[in-house]
């Protein structure tokens, strides 16, 4: 059975693997960034992982701090994504409703292409399909935000029909 260090360590075809050091000594800050909901795993499955990581010497960078919705993302979540080797993302059912889950996925994403990111998903009570398909939750929160969207640029062209008047 293979242990989720040494998982991490020949997952990356970048660099060779370290052998039992920590990846932060190869050029990380952290092995692994937590994308998760708060509401929904917080106090309960996020705080289990975060904890069996740190006891696995697994250096795992946790915001701590609730986000408001309509804040930007904070530049040091940013330089946690980049600084990481990698990211579980918590995928709950209330994961799509927060626009700063969104953020923080797309930087991941991104990271994913252009470094050679590990990015693990992690289905906690919802469906690997919902989250494919955009089904169940995960659908109405999208529907959601396109409507947001939607109205944000329809606001957006009124404003300038009437400066152009």
């Amino acid at each position: 059975m293979v242990e989720f260090s040494e998982f991490l360590e020949e997952s990356s075809s970048s660099s060779p693997p370290d052998h039992g050091q920590s990846s932060s000594t190869a050029g990380y800050r952290y092995d692994i960034f937590l994308s998760f909901r708060g509401v929904d795993t917080r106090h309960s499955f996020t705080d289990h992982l975060h904890k069996a990581l740190l006891d696995a010497n697994i250096s795992t960078f946790l915001d701590d701090e609730e986000i408001e919705t309509g804040e930007d993302l904070k530049p040091e979540l940013e330089s946690a994504i980049k600084a990481s080797r990698a990211s579980i993302i918590v995928l709950s059912k209330n994961y799509a409703t927060s626009t700063w889950c969104l953020d923080e996925l797309v930087l991941i994403l991104e990271q994913r292409i252009t470094s050679n990111h590990i990015v693990i998903p992690m289905f906690y009570h919802v469906e690997p399909a919902h989250v494919r398909w955009q089904e169940g939750s995960f659908g109405d929160a999208m529907t959601k935000h396109k409507q947001t969207m939607e109205e944000e640029t329809d606001t957006y062209h009124q404003m300038n029909i009437y400066l152009i008047y």
